[in-house]
């Protein structure tokens, strides 16, 4: 059978694409190498929590042509991501807010609050430039000139230093140009208008969007590359683009994430979905407690049981997952001659985090797909 889509890969960007072109009369094949379907925003149940497999994925938009979209195939929740931040046993609100700001000077207006920050802020300027500096060198100093030293102490450094391996002071300015600040008591981490988790786990709007699509797990692009125009007329394909040209420039670098997952006998482990563990101490980043993303309330009570998930972050290593783009200088020369190079291949579509070497959340993904059928 010859297909119009062979699709390499069954994220959102992949089976958002067979969805669309199954509208359109074509005919696709997804493959994915993984013994399931989803890519990253896979659910597996334990103990009837759906457990993200591959660390937590919250649904947000603004655009409403996305949100009706995904609404189209599975219902979403009223899921509001508040994460909170644990330093040295003390809890913070996140992101920076006045819950925030109470918590670490006492602070109860907003004109206390940002009398605060700007203290630190100049004091902060001030030893830069009896250093000689009027610009950022690194991380620390561009953070401490945009939030100060107590919230960049206790809640930015330790967290950024186990999420890159590295210590701020080695890191480059840009990579936090700037900081949310809301002089408002709001914990939402989100400003879009919408956000949610799918009612049942995101293996429900996976399977929404490959009904009546044809799909293969276990199968790796790389027994195929040399033959797959002899089973469709164009490839869609959303692995790591350095490896889909065999890496001829070189290989890119990513951060990847290791999970500890843990079944507890307990209801209510931490209360919240996110837990950011800010002391570089502490081996993790954070820890997730996956009833939080479809259990609110007293309902959370009803599962005896709770699944949690412990995220370590550490160097990429050939056959670890690639979870984020190092976006530094090299990294970034690097992708772009990938890039140059793929717009060669007029038979096939790059799209996704890997395959274009860029971060997305889930919504832009969607997006993406839209504008390239929008376009056809």
């Amino acid at each position: 059978m010859k297909y119009d889509y062979l699709i390499v890969g069954s994220g959102l960007f992949g089976v958002t694409f067979a969805y669309l072109a199954k509208q359109k009369g074509k005919r696709c094949l997804v493959i994915d190498k993984r013994s399931h379907l989803g890519g990253n925003i896979y659910c597996e149940n334990i103990e009837g929590i759906n457990v993200h497999k591959y660390g937590a994925h919250i649904f947000h938009t603004s655009n409403k042509q996305v949100w009706d979209f995904v609404n189209s195939i599975v219902e979403f929740n009223r899921y509001t991501n508040s994460p909170v931040a644990n330093y040295k046993g003390k809890l913070y609100n996140l992101p920076f807010n006045m819950n925030t700001f109470y918590q670490m000077w006492g602070v109860t207006t907003p004109d206390e609050a940002m009398a605060k920050i700007e203290e630190q802020k100049a004091e902060a300027v001030a030893k830069m430039n009896a250093d000689g500096v009027t610009e950022p060198r690194n991380l620390e100093e561009q953070a401490k000139t945009l939030i100060g030293t107590d919230i960049y102490e206790s809640l930015i450094k330790g967290y950024t230093e186990k999420q890159w391996g590295r210590k701020c002071i080695e890191l480059p300015a840009f990579i936090i140009k700037r900081l949310p600040v809301r002089l408002v008591f709001d914990n939402n981490y989100f400003n879009d208008k919408y956000q949610g988790i799918p009612i049942g786990g995101y293996n429900k709007l996976i399977d929404g969007l490959l009904d009546g699509v044809e799909t293969r797990t276990g199968v790796d692009f790389s027994t195929l590359k040399g033959t797959w125009h002899d089973i469709a007329d164009k490839l869609v394909y959303t692995g790591a683009i350095d490896e889909y040209f065999d890496y001829c420039y070189g290989k890119l670098e990513y951060r990847t994430v290791r999970f500890e997952t843990e079944v507890l006998d307990t209801a209510n482990y931490q209360g919240n979905a996110v837990v950011n563990y800010t002391e570089r101490e502490v081996p993790y980043t954070r820890v997730i407690e996956h009833k939080h993303f479809e259990m609110f309330g007293q309902e959370v009570y009803n599962c005896p049981k709770t699944v949690i998930s412990k995220e370590y972050s550490t160097e990429w290593q050939q056959g670890m997952e690639p979870y984020y783009p190092v976006n530094d200088q090299r990294n970034n020369e690097l992708a772009e001659k990938y890039r140059e190079k793929a717009k060669n291949n007029k038979d096939v579509i790059f799209g996704g985090r890997l395959a274009e070497y860029k971060y997305y959340d889930m919504a832009p993904i969607i997006e993406q797909v839209f504008e390239i059928f929008n376009n056809k």
